[in-house]
């Protein structure tokens, strides 16, 4: 199986982007649209021509966030169970990814 492309603006080996570079920030979110990797919704904005369409509620049992480190794909209630950790590598996660997490996947609370 190949390794997952994540797009995105200046994107490195850990998924982090030119706007969130810091030592968490190792995830990188599928959206409903195109079906690929982005570190951040900022990155989908600049990089694409349609508008972001999160993760829908029915589709939570496939795989849509990766783990930058160790490029485990999660499922959304894996992802959101984890406690700001990979399960598969241990790798910390960003805890401010959740002020965003509407414009990821569904969360009952999306303003698009």
């Amino acid at each position: 199986m190949s390794e997952p492309i994540v797009r995105g603006v200046d994107v490195d080996h850990a998924t982090r982007c030119r706007h969130y570079r810091n030592d968490r920030d190792v995830v990188a979110f599928k959206f409903d649209c195109c079906e690929e990797y982005f570190p951040c919704f900022r990155c989908h904005q600049e990089v694409t021509d349609h508008r972001a369409v999160p993760w829908p509620r029915d589709r939570f049992d496939e795989p849509s966030v990766l783990c930058g480190v160790c490029l485990a794909e999660l499922t959304v209630p894996a992802y959101l169970e984890a406690d700001y950790r990979c399960p598969s590598c241990d790798a910390a996660f960003n805890p401010g990814c959740e002020a965003h997490a509407n414009l990821y996947f569904e969360t009952g609370s999306n303003e698009n």
